[in-house]
């Protein structure tokens, strides 16, 4: 027993379980690790800040160990029960390049070269740039189809086009997205930026792998991605101007006259070249060898129709935005309208249900069918959920001309109608998603509600990316009570799938709308309350606390009782899952004190047993840890029972799970087991991670029972 408990052992259990995986059996490993190594010390032992913190623990604790064979049986289990599984890298996949992708093969050469060039201790990684609709992405994806066997582990190609447009993604949320694309579960993710930088690397060590990303526009979004091995290959691709990266700088020029024809005849077909044969030296002319502006311009000619070449306007020479141009003079003045209205407000993507709220169009077919034709004329990209977007220099030069069309008054009408849709559906979703919570709006449209949870959730994912750029439009216009509500919507998402990095963005932008306007109390207090969800979510210690702080201040300024508890018991959360116990305790307790406010008919009364059945829980999960096992044992009972009579199996297994631990503690593994079948018998198959970690305290306490 003694000779599994190395303390090389120790030390990477210890930093295993400080890597801080998303996910509620993440937490229950943390503070089991926690109990024990309180008891293996006699005193509170708070998180170790870093790896360093995490060695030193380890040390401190192996000195104990070594000395006390039953001490060191109860780690070796624990050991054994957080044994973390090796995550199957996936082979990820490049998106196909253009059928009609021509030439650029001394721009091919020159990545290639970078691929497969003497390491000697040099990270490999390119920076490919270009203009606007230069075929940037086009090439990145054709290096992919051309060099499959030169990184057979795996290629993995991330576009943050995809992120909310008004703010850029974070580090952290770049890497959340490439851990995911990599085949990572959900519940293995770690929280922090650095333990995902350092899964990121663990990962790729000892491949073969190309990661590309595509639209980047800062050094901060690829400065953890850079390669430490041989066979790893970093593609940075950026649309106009190169970055300051140190890394083999690769320009993608126009294509030649001749690239440029040999491109428009694989589009056209070499069979109708004698048709366009007048037409094809103008297009060459106006295009300047720029692949977007070819293939666009293309399709409309074998499309057949006639565009005037009208060529006074002073972006006329602009390849793209002439290409944008003349595509939309190929259209139906409602279908041309349609897209300027909806490109106006940079949406991330396109609905029926968007496009159809920024034109004022009542029937979301009829807006789908002109999104369709929009989309043949090359205005728009379709992606793979059927939605669509605009390319940027499209949209922009389709906003531009919006005003000068339709109006000022028009223009800023069609954003008010895109917002107040979103806020709309979001509101409805959010409600389905969690319909029993104050912290949800009533069904603005009860009668065309969603089906249920799982439905909801899944449309506020779909939304996110809009929904967040939305609370930044709101703000620029003033419509201060459309962004709060709008970020208050997104409560599901962070709580039940664990989109925090997803709506970070929009929360902290909500909170600064609400200081600022003084609008709603309480809405700014609920509001900093879901911003100190997020950041404690993502282990950002410091700024989760004070935004607890301000969230208890302003539920205390606007009388809400329950508001003011739920924000103060997850004060005593916080502590928890930092390992202060104490702290914790006297927090849940304070919280318990201000829900019994609560009079019989006053407002949050119904929720009340709830509230006191749960923050009994987080009572005896302190209590556990603080060695008080048989008042731990007392509360959870309490929660279990209370959970017996309501339709929430998972809080119920939740709440036997934490009452097997301290059955375990105390030493009545007989019936720690049988709660633990109890338990299991509750969860569904969706919930694996809880489900092995039920099959492992099951292990531990068999252990301990023979």
């Amino acid at each position: 027993m003694l000779e599994v408990v190395a303390l090389s052992a120790l030390t990477t259990f210890l930093l295993g379980v400080g890597n801080g995986a998303a996910g509620e059996v993440g937490k229950n490993l943390s503070l089991s690790v926690c109990a024990l190594a309180r008891k293996t010390l006699g005193r509170e032992v708070p998180l170790p800040a870093d790896v360093d913190g995490r060695e030193e623990l380890a040390r401190q604790l192996y000195a104990r160990v070594i000395h006390d064979p039953r001490l060191a049986g109860e780690w070796t289990l624990l050991m054994e029960s957080g044994r973390e599984r090796a995550t199957e890298l996936s082979r990820g996949g490049m998106p196909p390049a253009p059928w009609a992708f021509t030439n650029q093969q001394k721009v091919l050469k020159q990545l290639m070269g970078e691929a497969t060039r003497p390491w000697e201790g040099r990270p490999r990684i390119a920076l490919l740039y270009g203009p606007p609709g230069g075929g940037t992405t086009s090439v990145a994806r054709r290096l992919g189809a051309e060099c499959r066997d030169l990184f057979p582990d795996g290629q993995f190609c991330i576009d943050l086009r995809e992120s909310a447009g008004a703010s850029e993604p974070e580090p952290a949320a770049i890497l959340l997205r490439l851990l995911r694309e990599m085949g990572v579960g959900a519940d293995e993710i770690p929280s922090t930026e650095a333990d995902r930088e350092q899964l990121y690397r663990r990962l790729t060590a000892e491949r073969r792998v190309l990661v590309v990303i595509d639209h980047v526009t800062s050094l901060d979004q690829v400065r953890g991605l850079v390669p430490a091995t041989p066979d790893v290959f970093l593609l940075v691709v950026v649309s106009g101007q190169p970055l300051l990266l140190e890394a083999e700088r690769v320009a993608v020029p126009p294509l030649s006259k001749r690239h440029a024809k040999q491109m428009v005849l694989k589009t056209v077909g070499q069979e109708n070249i004698r048709r366009f044969k007048l037409e094809l030296r103008g297009l060459l002319d106006r295009c300047q060898g720029n692949p977007l502006a070819l293939h666009v311009e293309a399709r409309l000619l074998a499309g057949g129709t006639g565009v005037p070449d009208r060529g006074t306007e002073p972006w006329w020479h602009h390849p793209v935005r002439a290409t944008a141009q003349r595509a939309s003079l190929r259209l139906g003045p409602e279908t041309v309208r349609l897209c300027r209205l909806t490109a106006l407000g940079g949406w991330p993507s396109i609905s029926a249900e968007i496009a159809a709220a920024a034109a004022g169009v009542d029937d979301e077919a009829r807006a789908a069918r002109m999104l369709s034709e929009a989309a043949d004329a090359g205005l728009l990209e379709l992606l793979p959920d059927a939605r669509y977007r605009f390319r940027p220099e499209i949209r922009r030069h389709l906003a531009d001309t919006a005003a000068p069309e339709h109006g000022v008054q028009e223009c800023s009408d069609a954003v008010t109608r895109v917002l107040d849709a979103l806020l709309n559906r979001v509101l409805r979703a959010a409600h389905a998603a969690l319909s029993a919570s104050w912290r949800t709006e009533p069904d603005p449209e009860p009668s065309g509600a969603f089906r249920d949870e799982s439905e909801g959730i899944a449309v506020l994912a779909a939304e996110v990316t809009n929904v967040v750029h939305a609370v930044f439009v709101a703000e620029e216009r003033r419509q201060v009570v459309t962004a709060l509500r709008l970020a208050r919507a997104l409560w599901p998402l962070q709580l039940k799938a664990g989109h925090w990095d997803e709506v970070l963005p929009a929360l902290r932008v909500a909170v600064r709308c609400g200081e600022q306007n003084r609008t709603d109390e309480r809405m700014t207090g609920a509001l900093y309350f879901q911003l100190a969800h997020c950041l404690g979510e993502l282990h950002r210690w410091e700024q989760a606390n004070r935004a607890t702080r301000t969230a208890v201040a302003y539920e205390r300024a606007a009388g809400h009782l329950l508001g003011e508890a739920s924000a103060v018991e997850w004060q005593g959360l916080l502590c928890l899952n930092r390992w202060q116990a104490e702290e914790a305790y006297g927090r849940f307790v304070e919280a318990e004190s201000v829900y019994r406010r609560i009079a019989p008919g006053q407002e949050g009364a119904e929720d009340l047993p709830r509230a006191l059945a749960l923050v009994g829980r987080h009572q005896g999960r302190a209590l556990r840890v603080l060695g008080r096992l048989d008042e731990s044992r007392r509360l959870l009972e309490g929660a279990v029972a209370f959970f017996e009579g309501s339709e929430e199996a998972y809080n119920r297994a939740r709440a036997l799970t934490d009452l097997a631990e301290t059955l375990h503690d105390i030493g009545d593994d007989a019936t720690a087991l049988a709660k633990i079948t109890d338990a299991e018998l509750l969860l569904t198959p969706a919930a694996a991670p809880h489900l092995r970690y039920l099959a492992n305290l099951r292990r531990r306490c068999e252990a301990t029972a023979r």
